[in-house]
C-alpha cells in the first residue's frame, strides 16, 4: 500500500515545502504511523511510528544504512516507494549533506529561489542577513567556503518560515572550527523561529551539543529515544551528558573500550 503522504508537494522537486495538512494546531508537526522501506530484499524501515512535537529539536543518529536519511526524505516527501502513514502540519523545508545550490544563480537568487510572496528578494536579504551572509548575496555559489554555502542552504530553508526543518547531515563536510559555529548559528535560528528540527547526524556529541531528544534508529525502528534537559550551551563534560554519551554508543553497538 503507497504511503498516505499528507500535505507533500511533489517529491522530484528537492527544494519542495510540504503544505498545510489536518495535524490540530495542538498537535504535532509531524506525525508517522507504520512507515516502512525496503530497498529491493534489504528492509530500512519496519514499522517505524513517530511524533515530532511542535518547536521540538529532535537528533537522530544510527548506524550507517540504518534509514536515517530515508526516513528524512519521506519526511519531506522526496521518496513515494514507502508505506504506512505521515502527516505534517505546516510547511517543511530541506537542508542536505551538500548545499545544493544552484550554481549559475547568485545567493540571493539561490535563496529566494521558489518563494511565493510579494517581494522574494526582500525575504531572501533577510533570511541572508540572519545568516551573517549579507555581504555574499551577489557572490557566485562557487565563490563561496563550505561554511558560506551551508549558511546559505539554511538562509533558502528558513526563509519559506517552516513548521518542520530537516537537516540531513548538513555540517559533517565542514571543519571542526567553522561546524562549531554552525551549531551555534542553528541554535540561535532555532531559538529565534522556534520551527520544529529533526537533525540527521553520525555525530554523537553532535547530537548532545544541539537536541532536546536524541533518537536511535535501529532494525527499521526507533530504538531508543533519550531526552536532554542540560541547559545550552552545554558542556562536553557534563556528567548527564557524559552518561548519556555511553548510553547513546552502547545503544549503537560501539564497545565501551571505544567510546574515548
Amino acid at each position: 500500500m503507497a504511503p498516505r503522504l499528507r500535505g507533500v508537494k511533489d517529491p522530484s522537486d528537492e527544494r519542495a515545502q510540504v503544505l498545510p495538512a489536518d495535524i490540530p494546531a495542538s498537535g504535532p508537526v509531524a506525525s508517522v504511523r507504520g512507515l516502512s522501506r525496503n530497498f529491493g530484499n534489504r528492509t530500512v524501515l519496519s514499522g517505524l511510528d513517530l511524533d515530532i512535537a511542535q518547536g521540538e529539536f529532535i537528533a537522530l543518529i544510527g548506524r550507517s544504512g540504518s534509514g536515517k536519511s530515508t526516513l528524512l526524505r519521506a519526511l519531506a516527501g522526496l521518496d513515494r516507494e514507502v508505506t504506512g502513514e505521515i502527516s505534517t502540519s505546516g510547511p517543511v523545508s530541506v537542508a542536505f549533506q551538500e548545499p545544493r545550490l544552484v550554481p549559475w544563480k547568485k545567493v540571493l537568487a539561490n535563496v529566494a529561489l521558489g518563494l511565493r510572496v510579494a517581494d522574494p528578494q526582500a525575504d531572501a536579504r533577510t533570511a541572508l542577513d540572519e545568516v551573517g551572509l549579507t555581504e555574499r548575496a551577489d557572490a557566485w555559489p562557487g565563490t563561496l567556503s563550505g561554511g558560506e554555502a551551508q549558511r546559505a542552504s539554511l538562509a533558502r530553508a528558513l526563509v519559506r518560515e517552516p513548521r518542520l526543518m530537516l537537516l540531513d547531515e548538513p555540517f559533517s563536510a565542514l571543519d571542526a572550527l567553522t561546524r562549531i559555529s554552525m551549531h551555534r548559528l542553528v541554535v540561535n535560528l532555532w531559538i529565534q523561529h522556534r520551527p520544529a528540527v529533526l537533525l540527521v547526524t553520525h555525530d554523537v556529541d553532535e547530537a548532545l551539543a544541539l537536541a532536546d531528544r536524541v533518537l536511535v534508529l535501529g532494525n527499521g525502528r526507533i530504538a531508543h529515544s533519550a531526552p536532554i534537559t542540560v541547559p545550552r550551551p552545554r558542556d562536553r563534560d557534563h556528567p548527564d551528558l557524559v552518561a548519556l554519551r555511553l548510553r547513546l554508543l552502547t545503544e549503537l553497538g560501539v564497545p565501551a573500550g571505544d567510546t574515548d
